[in-house]
C-alpha cells in the first residue's frame, strides 16, 4: 500500500491460480490496480482489494462523497464490475459498498478472525447467482377530461368530468390487481427454482428509472442451472397481465445473500 493510502475490499473469494491471473487484469476504484490479499494463518481465503486515496474514504470525506450521486454512481459501478469479474473465476462473497480498512494487515487479520464465518458463507453461496425481479405500475397516459359533447350529448361538464376520473380509478384499480397477480406468480416460480429472497427497497426519486412505479424490488438467489428457466418463467406467467411490467436482470454474484457483520475496524 501507498503513502496516503487506505484498503479498499471488494469482496472475499476462495484462492485458486485462475483468481490469481485475472486479478492481475482488473481495475478498480479510481483506477487502482486489484489484487488478491491473503490471510495469516493457513487458509484457501483470499479479500479481493485494492488501495484508494485517503483524502477521499477516511470517514468525513467519504460520507460527503456519498451525498454525491454521480460520485456514488461511478463507485457503485467500479465496485460492481470488480466483483463481477472475480466471480467470473471463483464464488464471492461480496462486501458492502466502501468497505475500507487502514492497510492490508487488518484485512488479513479479518480474514483470520472470520475464517469460519466465510468459509461457511462461501459455501452456502457456491454454484448459485442472484437474480432481481422488479415489478412496476405502468403508467397511464396522462390525457385531460373530454368534453361532455364527445362522451354524451346528455352529460353536463361536470358528470363527464366525474365519468372520466372514474374510468382512471378503475384503470389504477386493474393495475393493482394485475400487480398482486404478477407477484404471486412471481412467487409460484420462485417456489420451483430459488432458495432464498431478499426484499429489497422500491425505487423513488432519482433512483426510480424504471418504465412507471415500481412496487417491489426483490432478489432471489437461484441454483445457476436454474437461472435461465426462472427468468424464461417469470416473463412467461406475467405476460398477459396488462398495466403492468416485470423486469428481471442478473444474473449477479450474490450480494443480497452475502451478508456479513460490519468490519471491526475500518478508516477513521
Amino acid at each position: 500500500m501507498t503513502a496516503g493510502s487506505l484498503t479498499y475490499v471488494y469482496a472475499v473469494a476462495r484462492h485458486s491460480a485462475a483468481l490469481a491471473r485475472a486479478a492481475q487484469a482488473i481495475t478498480g476504484v479510481t483506477g487502482s490496480p486489484v489484487h488478491l490479499v491473503p490471510p495469516t494463518r493457513d487458509s484457501d481465503l483470499v479479500a479481493v482489494a485494492g488501495p484508494v486515496p485517503e483524502r477521499d474514504f477516511q470517514e468525513a470525506a467519504l460520507r460527503r462523497h456519498l451525498e454525491d450521486l454521480s460520485w456514488l454512481e461511478a463507485l457503485a459501478r467500479a465496485h460492481h464490475r470488480v466483483v463481477e469479474a472475480t466471480a467470473a473465476h471463483s464464488t464471492v462473497l461480496p462486501l458492502r459498498l466502501a468497505t475500507v480498512y487502514l492497510d492490508e494487515d487488518r484485512v488479513s487479520a479479518m480474514l483470520d478472525d472470520r475464517r469460519d464465518l466465510l468459509l461457511d458463507g462461501l459455501e452456502r453461496l457456491d454454484g448459485h447467482v442472484e437474480l432481481g425481479v422488479k415489478l412496476y405500475l405502468e403508467a397511464a397516459p396522462d390525457t385531460p377530461p373530454p368534453s361532455a359533447p364527445a362522451t354524451d350529448p346528455s352529460l353536463s361538464p361536470g358528470r363527464a368530468y366525474l365519468r372520466h376520473r372514474r374510468a382512471e380509478q378503475d384503470t389504477r384499480d386493474a393495475a393493482h390487481l394485475a400487480a398482486e397477480q404478477a407477484a404471486e406468480r412471481i412467487e409460484a416460480v420462485a417456489r420451483t427454482h430459488a432458495v432464498r429472497r431478499a426484499r429489497h427497497r422500491i425505487q423513488e426519486g432519482e433512483l426510480a428509472t424504471g418504465p412507471g412505479t415500481n412496487v417491489s424490488n426483490d432478489a432471489y438467489l437461484v441454483p445457476t442451472g436454474h437461472a435461465d428457466a426462472f427468468r424464461a418463467e417469470v416473463m412467461r406467467s406475467t405476460a398477459s397481465l396488462t398495466g403492468v411490467h416485470v423486469h428481471v436482470t442478473g444474473p449477479w454474484a450474490p450480494y443480497s445473500f452475502a451478508t456479513l457483520p460490519d468490519p471491526e475496524e475500518s478508516a477513521p
